[in-house]
């Protein structure tokens, strides 16, 4: 089982130390955030909390997510980075093709996008984009990825994207890996159709293994399931080895050390940090026995 550090909300400044600490770790990888703005006044309610109300604010940072993920890249060596998630229908995506092409392309392919539609209808409305059809927009957006992605001349005539042929290049020298975010039947479905994995909001050890195999079902129904495909939970409650075993045998491949606010709080030190992260390595990473196998598919680890 692979490990995942998180990178949610903690000081802008601490980013690429942190990052090199979780490959000097031996972490998987790690996974920023994302909005693109924060309205002062949000109604949405959050849907990963019982009573709807999300743990952060407007203040709490978002750094651009490609900018952020590129400065990680050049500070290290093995590490993978995702977004966890990209907000991808609020963007278009023939720029999203290019700044994530360019940057797999210039870190020997270890990113990796994380996305997802969106919660937050405010931020939809400062954006104008018509919130109801966000996961409309979404598969659209995958399509025209895949055909921005092959640096060929394309074109693509759909609902919410319409152009002529163009190209784009340095194309990466193979797919950007998307893992979809999501917890609905729709959000299962577009991961077990579309995706090269699927990323967790948070769920507790008896929810997982129902989850396992829902998605291993849609991928067999959509006759995907000899693809390598990762699942990155991260768990509502303290991990421990134990838990774990059972989870991995259920088609559970990756686990996150949570956001350093959930530990530590909303503000904290370096070296704070880097304990968790120590304990967790020493704790949950090295008994699992995270190794690296050198034999990847579009830029995944297979086993």
């Amino acid at each position: 089982m692979k490990f995942w550090q998180m990178l949610h909300w903690i000081e802008t400044d601490q980013l690429i130390e942190v990052a090199r600490f979780a490959e000097e770790l031996g972490f998987e990888g790690v996974m920023n955030g994302d909005h693109g703005v924060y309205p002062e006044v949000v109604n949405t309610p959050y849907p990963y909390a019982a009573d709807g109300n999300p743990p952060m604010t407007g203040d709490w940072p978002y750094p651009d997510c490609w900018i952020s993920l590129a400065m990680i890249a050049a500070a290290t060596t093995r590490l993978k980075f995702s977004t966890s998630v990209y907000v991808l229908p609020l963007r278009h995506p023939i720029e999203v093709a290019k700044m994530t092409g360019t940057l797999a392309l210039m870190s020997d392919n270890r990113l990796i996008l994380g996305a997802g539609i969106g919660w937050m209808k405010e931020e939809f409305d400062c954006y104008g984009i018509d919130f109801h059809t966000r996961g409309k927009r979404m598969d659209e957006c995958l399509d025209v990825l895949e055909k921005i992605w092959s640096g060929e001349m394309v074109e693509h005539h759909g609902r919410f994207f319409d152009f002529q042929r163009c190209q784009v290049v340095p194309a990466p020298t193979r797919p950007v890996p998307v893992f979809t975010g999501g917890a609905s039947k729709a959000a299962l479905k577009r991961a077990a159709k579309r995706a090269d994995g699927w990323i967790g909001a948070g769920n507790s050890p008896d929810e997982v293994p129902g989850i396992m195999a829902e998605l291993k079902r849609l991928r067999r129904e959509a006759g995907r399931d000899h693809l390598p495909f990762e699942t990155v939970v991260g768990l509502t409650q303290d991990m421990d080895i134990d838990t774990l075993k059972p989870l991995r045998e259920s088609g559970m491949t990756a686990g996150v050390s949570a956001p350093f606010a959930f530990s530590l709080g909303r503000y904290s030190s370096l070296d704070d940090k880097k304990r968790v992260m120590e304990d967790f390595a020493e704790s949950i990473i090295r008994p699992m026995g995270q190794d690296y196998p050198a034999n990847t598919i579009k830029g995944m680890v297979t086993s």
